[in-house]
Protein backbone atom coordinates (compact mmCIF):
# COMPACT_ATOMS: atom_id res chain seq x y z
CA UNK A 1 0.00 0.00 0.00
CA UNK A 2 0.99 3.62 -0.53
CA UNK A 3 1.47 5.84 2.10
CA UNK A 4 2.25 9.44 2.30
CA UNK A 5 1.19 10.33 -1.32
CA UNK A 6 2.31 13.40 -1.87
CA UNK A 7 1.86 15.47 -5.70
CA UNK A 8 2.27 19.47 -6.62
CA UNK A 9 2.28 20.99 -9.99
CA UNK A 10 5.31 20.78 -12.17
CA UNK A 11 4.47 23.87 -14.01
CA UNK A 12 3.89 27.46 -12.37
CA UNK A 13 1.00 27.74 -14.58
CA UNK A 14 -1.26 25.11 -13.56
CA UNK A 15 -3.49 25.01 -16.46
CA UNK A 16 -0.41 22.94 -17.72
CA UNK A 17 -0.68 19.65 -16.56
CA UNK A 18 1.79 17.25 -15.04
CA UNK A 19 2.75 16.70 -11.33
CA UNK A 20 5.51 15.50 -9.21
CA UNK A 21 4.24 13.39 -6.90
CA UNK A 22 6.39 11.33 -3.70
CA UNK A 23 5.30 8.45 -1.51
CA UNK A 24 6.23 5.62 0.40
CA UNK A 25 5.81 1.89 -0.66
CA UNK A 26 7.34 -0.99 1.11
CA UNK A 27 9.57 1.38 3.84
CA UNK A 28 11.37 2.58 0.87
CA UNK A 29 10.77 6.84 -0.47
CA UNK A 30 10.01 7.21 -3.99
CA UNK A 31 9.35 10.18 -6.43
CA UNK A 32 8.11 10.43 -10.09
CA UNK A 33 6.67 12.50 -12.71
CA UNK A 34 2.91 11.80 -13.33
CA UNK A 35 2.16 13.72 -17.20
CA UNK A 36 -1.34 14.77 -18.21
CA UNK A 37 -1.25 11.42 -20.61
CA UNK A 38 -1.09 9.07 -17.64
CA UNK A 39 2.59 8.06 -17.93
CA UNK A 40 4.70 7.81 -15.31
CA UNK A 41 8.54 8.71 -15.03
CA UNK A 42 10.33 7.36 -11.92
CA UNK A 43 13.11 9.85 -10.84
CA UNK A 44 15.73 7.99 -9.63
CA UNK A 45 14.59 4.35 -7.48
CA UNK A 46 11.28 2.24 -9.07
CA UNK A 47 9.89 -0.02 -7.28
CA UNK A 48 10.32 -3.81 -8.08
CA UNK A 49 9.09 -5.22 -11.55
CA UNK A 50 7.12 -7.26 -9.56
CA UNK A 51 5.52 -4.56 -8.02
CA UNK A 52 5.71 -2.01 -10.46
CA UNK A 53 2.12 -2.81 -12.38
CA UNK A 54 0.42 -2.84 -8.55
CA UNK A 55 2.10 0.79 -7.75
CA UNK A 56 1.30 2.45 -10.67
CA UNK A 57 -2.22 1.12 -10.71
CA UNK A 58 -2.45 2.75 -7.03
CA UNK A 59 -0.95 6.04 -8.38
CA UNK A 60 -3.66 6.30 -10.50
CA UNK A 61 -6.38 5.45 -8.37
CA UNK A 62 -5.09 8.36 -5.85
CA UNK A 63 -4.52 10.68 -8.85
CA UNK A 64 -7.65 10.22 -10.49
CA UNK A 65 -9.53 10.67 -6.96
CA UNK A 66 -7.29 13.87 -6.04
CA UNK A 67 -6.66 15.67 -8.88
CA UNK A 68 -9.20 14.63 -11.31
CA UNK A 69 -12.31 15.09 -8.78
Amino acid sequence: MIQHFNFKPLFENKQLPGWLISFFYKQQRYQAEYHKDGSIRFIGAKPAEEDLAIVEKMIHELMLFHVYD
